[in-house]
Parts: C-alpha cells; sequence; structure tokens
C-alpha cells in the first residue's frame, strides 16, 4: 500500500509540474511524513525525511519537464541563470532551518501552506496582471533567496511562487511555466544537498537514507514522476489548465485537513 501511495503521488506530482511548472512537492511531502509515521521512523525526523526526500524527487521531475518544454523553445534560460545563485542560497539556508525546527513546527507551517495554495489554485489562474520588467541581477538575487527558503521548507519546486512573479514581471503565462521548471531544477538540486548536509549524522532517520534523503521512497516517485511529467508538458501547451488545477486544490486541500487533524489529536 505503501508503494501504491508513493507512485500515484509521483504520477500525480509529474503531470503537475509539466502543465503548471510545481514541483509537486504539495502532495509529495504529506504522503511521504504519512508514510513514514505509518512505518514507525521516529518522529523528529520525518518532516526533514519527508522534505529531503520530496526535493529529491522534484530533481528528477524537474529534469524530464524542462527537457520536454525546452525541445518547444520554451523555456528562457536567462532568467534561470541570473536568479539561480539567490535560489541555492536560500534553498540551504531553508534546509538547515528545517533540520533544527521540530516536526510541529514543521507541519503547521506546512498545513498553512497548503491551504493557501489550495485556495490559490482554485481561483483556477496563474497569471496576474503583468506590472513591469523584470529586476536586475540584485533583485533577481533577492527574489530567488525568497523562493530559495520558502522550497526549502515546504519540500516544493517554487512553482507556486516563481510562476506569479515572473507573469507579473510581464513573461507569458506558457514561457513561466516552462521556465519555472528549469528554475524547480536549480531549488531541488540546492535544496537536496542542504538537506544531506544537514541531516548527514542525524540518529532516528529511515533505513537506506543519505542525510535526509530516503533513497527507496524516492526511487518510487521518480520513476512515476519521470514518467508522467512529460505529459503534463503536453497538456500545458494545447489544454487550457483551470479545471486540473481545481482539481490539484482539492487534493492539497484534503492533504491539509489530513495534516491539521493530525496535529489536534
Amino acid at each position: 500500500m505503501d508503494i501504491v501511495m508513493l507512485v500515484v503521488m509521483g504520477g500525480l506530482a509529474g503531470v503537475m509540474a509539466g502543465l503548471l511548472g510545481i514541483g509537486g512537492g504539495a502532495l509529495i511531502v504529506p504522503v511521504l511524513a504519512i508514510v513514514f509515521e505509518a512505518q514507525g521512523v521516529e518522529r523528529g525526523v520525518i518532516m526533514q525525511s519527508a522534505l529531503g526526500t520530496s526535493l529529491a524527487t522534484i530533481a528528477f521531475t524537474a529534469i524530464s519537464a524542462t527537457l520536454a518544454h525546452h525541445r518547444r523553445g520554451a523555456v528562457e534560460w536567462r532568467i534561470v541563470a541570473l536568479i539561480a545563485p539567490g535560489i541555492v542560497l536560500g534553498a540551504w539556508l531553508g534546509a538547515y532551518v528545517a533540520a533544527i525546527s521540530t516536526m510541529r513546527v514543521l507541519q503547521i507551517m506546512f498545513v498553512i501552506f497548503l491551504f493557501a495554495l489550495a485556495a490559490h489554485m482554485a481561483r483556477g489562474r496563474i497569471a496576474s496582471r503583468p506590472h513591469g520588467k523584470l529586476p536586475g541581477p540584485v533583485g533577481m538575487g533577492a527574489v530567488g533567496i525568497v523562493i530559495g527558503v520558502a522550497s526549502a521548507l515546504f519540500g516544493i519546486g517554487g512553482g507556486a511562487l516563481s510562476v506569479p512573479f515572473m507573469t507579473w514581471c510581464s513573461i507569458p503565462v506558457k514561457r513561466a511555466i516552462a521556465t519555472s521548471s528549469g528554475i524547480g531544477l536549480v531549488i531541488a538540486l540546492g535544496g537536496s544537498i542542504g538537506f544531506i548536509v544537514a541531516g548527514w549524522e542525524a540518529s532516528g532517520r529511515p533505513p537506506w537514507s543519505i542525510g535526509y534523503v530516503v533513497l527507496p521512497a524516492m526511487a518510487g516517485i521518480v520513476v512515476a514522476s519521470m514518467a508522467a511529467a512529460p505529459f503534463g508538458a503536453r497538456l500545458a501547451h494545447r489544454l487550457s489548465d483551470v479545471t486540473l488545477r481545481r482539481i490539484f486544490a482539492v487534493f492539497v486541500f484534503i492533504l491539509g485537513v489530513h495534516m491539521l487533524w493530525g496535529l489536534l489529536k
């Protein structure tokens, strides 16, 4: 049953990565937390292991989604290059904060994030009204740090933040989604390294872990997500995403309720 849950969530995460430029951590993290808790993993490392493993899976998903978008010439590599240094710094900082935080604090932050993301996705829109141009290198670095920290703390690919930011800066929606996949790859690699280093000597981790990255769980999700990501990318270039965004919002809301119920018990 654990394997089935991981594969199903991996497939959904892959579709969302290709379709909306988001890494799927909003689905993967709570499911991993449920699986690890059911397996009797020490509570002090459950959320950290879920976050680190989620980012590691997103690295593979992002590769698949980015290649699919790149073949269509839709990735703005200039934007990826400008924002990457801040992303990496922010991801390392977020991984460190997550490593020293308690499970309850991380759960509370993640529940708030899930409900906020569900509300945003339920609106059925990606683009905000354009307000101007992209900032310069310093501004892009600052934005990258913010996105990197949030992504590491929530185990996400950053698309929930980077896509609205780029559309606000007048980048067309489909190009913002495609570019967000490339940004997600930078986030995932930087965050994964941060969680590996932060959890290298942590006790109570699940078997076959490298730092806070749990290899068996990562493998199950990666296989399904990489297979599904190109399908999501094709949908992004052919179909309206409003209905799928709202379905995604329902999934996220249900997972948020489940995590909230666990906190209140």
